[in-house]
């Protein structure tokens, strides 16, 4: 029997099980006690393995997310003996855990003895302690700097590992302390004479979900990433961390990766992940992609370079004008009746003489309202690459009111 225990792909179909068992209803000690054998060695891999695939397996990701408290409970012995995930100063995972440990520090010596306050301060001031409370929830709202740099930082990183699962219930557990913050902060914000219980409980409950959400990170989701990810990976993280910013605190030194090449960053490596792909500082698109991407967009786009040059029109469904491909390789100006010829002129030089960088007309055409728009293309240091002209019908958009926020069948 052990060398099945042992053996990963039975690990996973016994933790399913274990899992399964706790959906049907049944407690915590009896699935602890059955499967005894199973969790006293589960690794945080496993764990997220045994997630995903239950969803995989046409699970409800709610019904996933519903439990994942009791899940953890069923792990958390086990994972809290397990050590740690080494993280020097500024590296991203470093920079996670302090993060946490500056939250944990907020509820437990601000916002705790706050609640405290609040329970037991007489009628007339509920409303003053609830005020001085409010203060300390509010600076909780930097979690989402933390959860955000998770979901759209280290989440793509582990699907491309193929591990889905935390991405699937974690942002969704995150999604809910999100809801349950701005709840919080209204109630207290708006605070009624009366509804003391229903704060204090509501506020208990979210500082709670919030210290949840640490132990899972902590101990399921980080030694994942830790074990999964490459170094030069970690990098391009802590690259982009700064754009999103950090939760109460900032990471403790600047982290220079020994093994990375700090100066190859961002090149296009031409290995067999990379080839035939176009990378940008913003990710990679193979040619094919590019084309339907700008044959895909609900507008109409012509690209003229600095030398005047047409060098590319988008082939949409249905342009507003029409674009012969002769028109590719001659000069802009001679693409225009010559009564025209004096605006493109113009237009041109103003945006090579630096005094604009937009232009916009709209004309009625055929019954439709068409908008028409010019944009000046620089580099980095501001020099003149050409113009972008973008052509869109915006009737419809013209009449939209009021707002959509469910999705028709």
């Amino acid at each position: 029997m052990s060398e099945l225990i042992h053996n990963r792909e039975y690990r996973i179909k016994a933790l399913k099980e274990l899992i399964m068992d706790l959906h049907r209803g049944k407690s915590v000690d009896e699935v602890k006690q059955r499967f005894k054998e199973i969790i006293k060695d589960v690794s945080a891999e496993e764990v997220s393995a045994m997630e995903q695939a239950l969803i995989q397996e046409g699970m409800p990701v709610e019904e996933v997310q519903r439990l994942c408290d009791v899940h953890a409970a069923i792990f958390k012995d086990v994972l809290e003996q397990k050590p740690e995930p080494h993280a020097i100063p500024g590296h991203p995972l470093n920079t996670f855990f302090k993060e946490n440990r500056a939250i944990e520090k907020l509820i437990d010596t601000e916002i705790n003895p706050r609640l405290e306050g609040l329970k037991n301060a007489p009628a007339e001031s509920e409303r003053e302690a609830a005020l001085s409370l409010l203060e300390k929830v509010n600076l909780l709202f930097d979690v989402e700097k933390h959860y955000k740099r998770k979901e759209e930082l280290l989440f793509p990183y582990l699907e491309k590992y193929g591990i889905y699962g935390p991405s699937k219930v974690m942002w969704g557990v995150d999604d809910e302390i999100r809801n349950d913050l701005k709840q919080v902060r209204d109630m207290l914000y708006n605070y009624r004479p009366g509804s003391k219980a229903e704060v204090v409980e509501k506020v208990t409950a979210l500082t709670n979900k919030i210290k949840e959400m640490i132990f899972k990170e902590e101990k399921i989701l980080l030694p994942t990433a830790e074990q999964k990810l490459t170094e030069d990976e970690w990098y391009e993280i802590y690259r982009s961390e700064d754009e999103i910013g950090y939760c109460l605190v900032e990471p403790e030194a600047e982290w220079k990766p020994q093994r990375v090449d700090l100066d190859k960053m961002g090149e296009t490596i031409a290995d067999d992940t990379t080839k035939g792909f176009v990378k940008f500082p913003t990710g990679m698109l193979t040619p094919k992609e590019i084309e339907l991407i700008f044959n895909h967009l609900p507008v109409d786009i012509t690209f003229v370079d600095k030398d005047d040059t047409v060098r590319y029109f988008s082939a949409t469904k249905e342009r507003i004008f029409t674009r012969p491909k002769t028109i590719i390789g001659r000069k802009v100006q001679n693409c225009h009746p010559p009564a025209s010829y004096h605006i493109v002129e113009k237009i041109l030089r103003n945006f090579k003489e630096g005094k604009k960088d937009v232009e916009e007309f709209w004309i009625n055409l055929h019954g439709k309202l068409v908008y028409i728009r010019y944009f000046a293309v620089r580099d980095e240091a501001g020099n003149y690459m050409g113009t972008i002209e973008v052509t869109q019908e915006i009737s419809r958009i013209k009449e939209l009111q009021g707002e959509k926020r469910l999705l028709e069948d």
